[in-house]
């Protein structure tokens, strides 16, 4: 079972949905109460796809707009704050008109002035929800739970390092021990970032994480010994897109010494997972967490990114024996092309993060 097989044509999918990295929910009301009955209102919904001119929430029943509403533009996002007085919340339905006829979810949050918060995904197929007198822990769980596993899901970029990870690492030994030291730093990272004892500005973040997809991607392009990325379906030098390394000029004076990434992967993706857990924060920030359930909503997030981590690992590892068990032939071109394309993509991410950073 190798993922080489599986991983072109995944990669291919991967990339032509770049533009939906990193996207943790299209749109977003929440409501902070600053004293009793009074709550500052946020909405931020995305303007691609026309999602600003279709989403409009309806506060609930017995709550009134004090002042004016402020809107502006921050990158993709239309924002409006708000003040609102609100009788009771307890009891009352908050509602996203135009949900419904889209394909997209909203993060409702209301955090009360004694601590108590609720949290709640609207989708199309339930764009309201009645407001509980007491949420619960359950509430919590559920709803960051599924951001985690929609966070990486989505998190395209996220993705394409962990496939190249996988094109590149041979072994199941070493396979599970370069996904494990991934695993166990994003989510080192993810906790200190979140919880504010490290701050790291997000674009230099997300500039970097474009940079380890190049880097495992240039890996890929050399191969350990310059005939990795042969088609193993054809088994045969002559249909090889790339040399072998004995038929180079003078290969025999050039002793092949395998990179640091190809021989310890493990600590590369430590390295650089990092700096994905950075993102991860980032990402999380956007939402925040409920002042009074922070660790169990940061727990469930977390393992949300290693349910969806582990399920995109087992498609790939599943297709890859699929192939192999339908003795599918892959043209020889396709693993090369495969990589530049990743290769593209990721330089492509590079430059514009930089240039945003700058």
């Amino acid at each position: 079972m190798n993922a080489r097989r599986f991983g072109p044509l995944l990669a291919v999918c991967l990339c032509s949905a770049s533009a939906y990295a990193h996207r943790l929910s299209p749109a977003y009301f929440g409501m902070a109460e600053t004293e009793p009955g009074r709550f500052a209102a946020q909405w931020k919904v995305s303007i691609s796809g026309g999602l600003a001119d279709t989403l409009e929430p309806q506060i609930p029943e017995g709550c009134a707009v004090d002042g004016m509403v402020r809107s502006f533009v921050i990158e993709d996002a239309r924002v409006m704050h708000a003040d609102l007085s609100c009788e009771m919340l307890a009891g009352r339905t908050f509602t996203v008109d135009g949900l419904a006829v889209t394909d997209t979810d909203v993060l409702l949050r209301i955090d009360n002035l004694d601590g108590s918060s609720f949290t709640h995904r609207l989708v199309p197929d339930a764009p309201s929800v009645v407001i509980p007198l007491s949420p619960g822990a359950s509430e919590v769980i559920v709803t960051y739970l599924v951001l985690g596993i929609e966070h990486i899901l989505l998190g395209i970029d996220h993705l394409l390092f962990v496939l190249a990870l996988l094109m590149l690492v041979r072994g199941v030994g070493r396979l599970v021990a370069t996904i494990t030291a991934f695993t166990l730093a994003h989510s080192v990272t993810l906790a200190v970032a979140t919880l504010g004892f490290v701050e790291v500005p997000s674009a230099p973040v997300e500039a970097t994480i474009a940079l380890s997809i190049l880097v495992v991607a240039t890996e890929l392009a050399r191969g350990p010994g310059r005939s990795e990325l042969r088609s193993r379906s054809s088994g045969s030098r002559e249909q090889s897109s790339l040399p072998h390394a004995s038929s180079l000029p003078h290969a025999s004076s050039l002793p092949h010494r395998p990179s640091l990434t190809v021989r310890f992967p493990w600590l590369v993706a430590f390295a650089f997972g990092l700096l994905h857990g950075f993102g991860f924060a980032g990402a999380l920030s956007e939402v925040g967490l409920p002042a009074r359930a922070i660790p169990l909503a940061l727990l469930f997030f977390n393992v949300g990114v290693e349910i969806g981590q582990l399920a995109f690992i087992a498609a790939v590892l599943a297709g890859a024996w699929a192939l192999h068990r339908a003795a599918a032939t892959l043209p020889v071109w396709l693993p090369r092309m495969t990589v530049y394309v990743i290769g593209s993509v990721a330089a492509f991410w590079v430059f514009e993060r930089t240039f945003t950073a700058i």
